[in-house]
């Protein structure tokens, strides 16, 4: 269940104005934008419909994540329920998600009217100004609104400074006069940091602490203090506390101020504990007598030692305390967690869960077959060892503990002198430490500048006795190997260099044609026929190479222009010109060809793609009758 009282998780509820910018600059980004005349007009229908859809999609989204997220006053716990009646006034909580549902149904609705009425446009700018009017009463719907929206973003802000109560769980409830301790004593049970201060109502709303007994998750809530008067004359502040021990199933620690520097006497803290008693009805009570450390039970007047007495006749456990010296505080809370555990439990055996668990369990006692005792066989050296340790002089194992407590404080915990290993010795040794690999002993070296010192005179004494003298010995093969080795570098170096002048230059660049026409010749022809053993006649050649040339001069004649294919396209005529001999030719044509097509230019309708509109003013706007001093449009 506490899951479902997270408020903090309630998303930001963004003013009108806002929303408004969100949703518009929204569907401007991911709809299409881009819209021509010449469409056809179910393209320019379906373009505007889908910017419409998308408007009410969002918006219908946004509103209802506002509306889910948002508790329900009839869904959540009776608790959160008269919390939020008492903090925000249910009424107008309830008035303002009203209107942003019937914000919703009205966008809605607009959607699906004008979604209908596109269907109608007959041009491009009737379905423009269907659109731009179904954003526009979207939009104007959501700016009225705005009253509801800053009213919820407020109580979103509130809500998620609630601390989060669990209903259900184990819940200890601090109440009483205010300054009489309460904000003390939880920071002395738990780890909440309650403001305390030497005057009243320093503590004005709800606050949560927890803690843990007998390894359970308890929760402790401070409650502001309360005044003696009657209900319906108790603030915002007091009606808090009133909630919570109204409809929490805990324990109640009622706190009194026994010295009376709270600025209430004994009687009119018990009067208060009177007036409320009623909200304790089926919970543990506890009353705890706080600052003893000034004046103790004991100590007080008879008149009123005999009203607090009262009160333990009557059943009602007392405990005295003090939230300055820390006496009696954990037996409080001990004692508050026990009855509240008794009583959970006994609660739980009385419904019929517990019953349906018990009849479910069923423990099984077998029956005996025969007369025989069939007692548990021990073997016999566990009973020679345990006769051993019971006789008398007998060493006793000694366990760590006794050790511990024979040593005290100079007890040190080995836990290596259990180790099993060959050698003995080798129990307290370093085991190494691995860091990505490598073992950290190698690179701390204790003696590490001692042996760089002792390698730098080896290495002085090394250079005077001259062992890293060139040695002049005559070793040809060595030198004709550098040698070598020299030359094939600068070999390296001169093919990088021709490699690296070849790629800079361009090389000139020749259609297909003309490099083959070139490579085609006759002397190339008659020396490949020489290499394959073909006898050629030099006459016969010469008389192929006058074909050729009289083929191609023939060629060029019966053409009349080169056939080059580098001559450029932009030469040629137009293609409307090449079947004229002149422009008046043309000119006559295109007239003619205009005048036969006008009669069915003049029974045409205006159209989607005419680039002019002849009307401005939308006729279904401005025609039709009106009456007189009238100016509503029909």
């Amino acid at each position: 269940m506490a899951a479902s009282y997270n408020f903090k998780k309630i998303t930001v509820v963004p003013t009108a104005a806002d929303l408004k910018e969100i949703v518009l600059s929204k569907t401007q980004r991911k709809t299409p934008t881009v819209i021509h005349r010449q469409y056809a007009i179910s393209r320019i229908r379906a373009f505007y419909t889908r910017k419409i859809k998308f408007l009410q999609q969002t918006l219908h989204d946004k509103l209802t994540q506002i509306l889910d997220e948002f508790p329900k006053m009839e869904e959540v716990h009776p608790f959160y329920a008269d919390l939020m009646n008492i903090l925000y006034d249910k009424d107008h909580f309830k008035i303002a998600l009203g209107q942003v549902n019937t914000a919703r149904h009205l966008i809605d609705g607009i959607s699906r009217e004008y979604c209908r009425l596109m269907k109608y446009g007959d041009s491009l700018y009737r379905c423009k100004m269907l659109k731009r009017a179904a954003l526009g009463r979207m939009v104007k719907l959501i700016k009225r609104q705005k009253s509801s929206f800053d009213y919820l973003e407020q109580v979103r802000q509130h809500l998620s400074r609630l601390p989060s109560i669990d209903p259900n769980t184990r819940t200890l409830i601090l109440c009483g006069f205010p300054n009489v301790g309460k904000s003390s004593l939880i920071n002395k049970l738990t780890r909440a940091d309650v403001e305390v201060q030497p005057y009243a109502f320093t503590t004005k709303s709800l606050y949560v602490g927890h803690l843990d007994y007998k390894y359970l998750r308890w929760q402790v809530i401070d409650t502001p203090g309360i005044l003696d008067h009657a209900l319906e004359e108790r603030n915002t502040i007091e009606m808090q506390a009133v909630t919570a021990l109204a409809h929490l199933r805990a324990a109640v620690l009622f706190v009194m101020d026994v010295s009376e520097q709270c600025n209430h006497s004994l009687e009119e803290q018990i009067a208060l504990f009177e007036s409320i008693r009623p909200l304790f009805a089926n919970k543990p009570v506890l009353i705890g007598l706080n600052k003893i450390d000034i004046l103790r039970r004991a100590d007080l007047a008879p008149s009123k030692r005999a009203l607090i007495d009262k009160f333990e006749e009557e059943g009602v456990h007392i405990m005295e305390m003090s939230t300055i010296t820390q006496e009696g505080v954990m037996e409080f809370r001990n004692e508050a967690c026990d009855r509240l555990l008794a009583q959970r439990v006994e609660t739980k055996l009385q419904s019929k869960k517990a019953d349906n668990v018990l009849n479910r369990v069923y423990v099984a006692t077998p029956k005996p077959r025969d007369d025989k005792v069939r007692s548990a066989y021990i073997p016999e050296a566990a009973i020679h060892k345990k006769t051993a340790m019971q006789v008398d002089g007998a060493p006793k194992p000694k366990f760590e503990r006794d050790i511990e407590v024979e040593m005290g404080d100079d007890y040190i915990l080995d836990l290596k002198k259990k180790y099993d290993l060959p050698n003995p010795d080798e129990k307290y040794d370093i085991l190494p430490e691995i860091w990505e690999g490598h073992n950290i002993a190698d690179f701390v070296d204790p003696k590490i500048v001692a042996k760089l010192k002792a390698l730098r005179q080896e290495e002085k004494l090394r250079i005077e006795a001259g062992m890293y003298d060139s040695d002049d010995s005559d070793d040809s093969e060595t030198r004709e190997t550098l040698k070598l080795a020299k030359r094939i570098r600068q070999k390296q170096l001169t093919l990088r260099d021709e490699s690296r002048a070849k790629k800079s230059v361009q090389k000139p660049r020749l259609s297909r044609s003309r490099t083959r026409k070139r490579e085609r010749t006759s002397s190339r022809l008659e020396e490949e026929l020489a290499e394959l053993g073909v006898d050629v006649d030099p006459k016969k050649m010469r008389r192929l190479e006058e074909a050729a040339t009289v083929g191609n001069t023939a060629k060029k004649i019966r053409v009349g222009k080169s056939r080059d294919r580098s001559i450029s396209a932009s030469s040629r005529p137009p293609r409307d010109v090449t079947g004229f001999k002149d422009v008046k030719q043309k000119t006559k044509a295109t007239r003619i060809a205009r005048k036969a097509q006008r009669p069915n230019q003049q029974e045409a309708r205006k159209g989607e793609a005419d680039r002019r509109v002849f009307v401005k003013k939308v006729k279904h706007l401005f025609a039709g009758k009106r009456g007189i001093g009238k100016t509503d449009y029909r």
